[in-house]
């Protein structure tokens, strides 16, 4: 009988397991998941709302593995999106090992922290807090803060960071693996997310829409990745994709003057996809209008979101 020590080593001494990464929107949850596991996977953007499908991505290391569940905000939802996204964010809580609840760094714990407060009293995992964004305030604040939070939930750590300047990345990936069980690992070492390549383009597409419209655009835009063609070679990727909105005015904004807006979002988007896919990108992009389209059933399965979450 032949033994694997690399069988016993990732089942004896190595950790594995579950953790979410939940909070109000644009609180940093998507900044913070990227700087963890070393790469960008999920899109950021200064607009909440930003991400819509459950991300999971991968961080591995001698001690074991952390899968992280990215989830979009906890909000009070205002259409069949919006319930969607709320729905598979609570309904993850009790799928993890731990909770990482990220917060803005205040005393003034508003009605959407107390939601989310109730909702963690529902479940038995341990939640470590993290006080987000502490580069944009003084270190004696830091404590006031800690404090103010003590006072709503017992939470398993607290933790002061900052996602967009990487600071403290370490103490949280030692906090959660402390969480964790004991147990092989999931995933191959090399693996950084369970998301196809052509759902990662078009997120990283509708990024860069977010990014680059002005605020008379809301969150009404969805993309929608037609084809992706390798060429003989594998040295030059084809994508053809599609800006679905709801409006035509919007449309008209989002493709602008001689369609210099639609030509600055896809050259921003085409060089995070050449990152990804390590090849060049020859990148095509069309807009349409397709109204109320976060109110059908069909249309959100159709742009990748899950029936069953709806």
């Amino acid at each position: 009988m032949n033994i694997d020590l690399e069988d016993i080593k990732n089942s004896g001494n190595t950790k594995s397991g579950f953790a979410t990464l939940i909070g109000r929107p644009n609180v940093g949850k998507s900044t913070l998941m990227n700087h963890l596991v070393g790469q960008k996977i999920a899109i950021t953007s200064n607009k909440p709302q930003t991400t819509r499908n459950r991300i999971q991505t991968v961080y591995t290391s001698d001690r074991g593995q952390i899968v992280f569940l990215d989830t979009p905000g906890i909000h009070k939802a205002k259409n069949k999106l919006g319930e969607y996204m709320v729905n598979v964010a609570e309904r993850t809580l009790n799928e993890v090992d731990v909770i990482l609840w990220l917060v803005e760094p205040t005393t003034f714990i508003g009605a959407g922290e107390r939601h989310i407060a109730e909702q963690l009293k529902k479940t038995s995992v341990p939640v470590i807090l993290i006080i987000n964004k502490i580069d944009t305030v003084k270190k004696e604040e830091i404590l006031k803060f800690i404090d103010s939070y003590r006072v709503i939930y017992d939470f398993a750590e607290i933790i002061p960071a900052s996602a967009l300047r990487g600071q403290h990345m370490e103490e949280i990936i030692d906090a959660i693996f402390k969480y964790l069980p004991y147990g092989p690992r999931f995933y191959d070492e090399d693996t950084v997310t369970d998301q196809p390549q052509r759902q990662i383009a078009a997120e990283m597409i509708r990024e860069k829409a977010l990014r680059c419209l002005d605020e008379e655009i809301p969150h009404g835009i969805a993309v929608a990745i037609d084809s992706m063609k390798e060429r003989p070679g594998g040295r030059v990727v084809d994508i053809d994709a599609t800006i679905i909105c709801e409006r035509d005015s919007h449309k008209g904004i989002i493709i602008g003057k001689g369609g210099a807006m639609l030509k600055k979002i896809g050259s921003a988007a085409r060089k995070d996809i050449e990152n990804m896919l390590e090849a060049k990108v020859n990148l095509q992009l069309w807009v349409k209008v397709k109204k109320d389209w976060r109110d059908s059933d069909f249309m959100i399965k159709n742009f990748g979101y899950d029936k069953k979450e709806i």
